[in-house]
């Protein structure tokens, strides 16, 4: 079954609060449209594959950017905080699968885990994967019908799925370089304290927040918290508290009733002149317009 808007719901810590499958068969494929609404910053234990089907997509970790064509993916690995949004001016959509290894590898102690996976996942240097149709068509092809099979539910879906991920897994084990050194204690420090600070943002951001405050929640300088997240994420730390509200706003419009002035008060806004200015800013529509467009079938 088809699920829309893949990160729509993320908890206090930034970490996804999806249920991604069941426990039973733990995947899910999304469709998403990125002109309407990006997928904000966040992170999950689960492995993540994407495939652009209209438009070009921005697609960055705290370290690395990808511009993805039509045709173009990717492949993210467990715990990387990343986000996606419109990276241009047409239609952008995408579609994804969010699967956790254990659908693969079953068992810590089986030999699909020890020796394919362990590796993979434990390598910090890898984040993110870029895949084109020109070197990777195979592994395109195998996350498209994987899809597929996920999507429609036929007979014996899951056994599919899991072959296809599984075909696709060994030939990414392959591509990323899994020496022994991975990821450098700094550049793991650096992870961690980035996902403090979301963390915190993410509690309180209905609250007044300033840039000591977010950077205590990580115990490092103010100075510190700016360049952090200036090179992980490209913002300052207030600009990313005001965007991280406006999609909240725009997720409350449209999946509650409550009132706008309500709404605005709840995702940190007290004036609702500048409540109302940076939500068309930020989407070409007051908020009113916006709860009537999305209501619309």
């Amino acid at each position: 079954m088809i699920r829309f808007n893949c990160a729509c719901s993320i908890s206090a810590s930034g970490h996804e609060e999806v249920e991604h499958g069941t426990a039973l068969f733990p995947a899910a494929c999304y469709q998403d449209n990125l002109t309407e609404m990006p997928v904000p910053w966040h992170w999950h234990d689960e492995l993540e594959i994407v495939v652009i089907t209209e438009g070009t997509a921005s697609f960055a970790t705290d370290r690395e950017r990808l511009e993805l064509r039509a045709g173009e993916g990717c492949v993210v690995n467990v715990g990387i905080v990343h986000g996606v949004w419109n990276g241009g001016a047409d239609e952008c959509a995408l579609r994804s699968i969010v699967f956790h290894p254990r659908l693969i590898g079953g068992a810590a102690e089986s030999v699909y885990w020890q020796k394919y996976l362990f590796p993979l996942l434990e390598n910090r240097a890898f984040q993110i994967l870029k895949l084109s149709p020109e070197q990777h068509a195979d592994m395109l092809e195998e996350m498209k019908r994987a899809w597929r099979q996920c999507a429609e539910e036929p007979d014996g879906f899951e056994i599919t799925v899991r072959n296809e991920l599984s075909m696709l897994l060994f030939k990414l084990s392959k591509q990323v370089a899994t020496s022994a050194g991975g990821q450098s204690e700094r550049v793991r420090r650096n992870e961690e304290r980035l996902k403090k600070m979301l963390s915190y943002i993410r509690a309180h951001f209905s609250e007044e927040l300033s840039v000591r405050e977010i950077s205590e929640a990580a115990a490092v300088s103010e100075s510190e918290c700016i360049r952090c997240f200036r090179n992980s994420i490209g913002t300052t730390p207030i600009r990313y508290v005001k965007q991280l509200r406006l999609q909240e706003a725009a997720r409350l419009l449209v999946s509650t009733e409550k009132k706008i002035i309500e709404i605005g008060n709840d995702c940190g806004f007290r004036e609702m002149n500048y409540f109302s200015r940076s939500f068309r800013e930020q989407f070409g529509v007051t908020p009113t317009e916006y709860r009537k467009q999305k209501s619309q079938p």
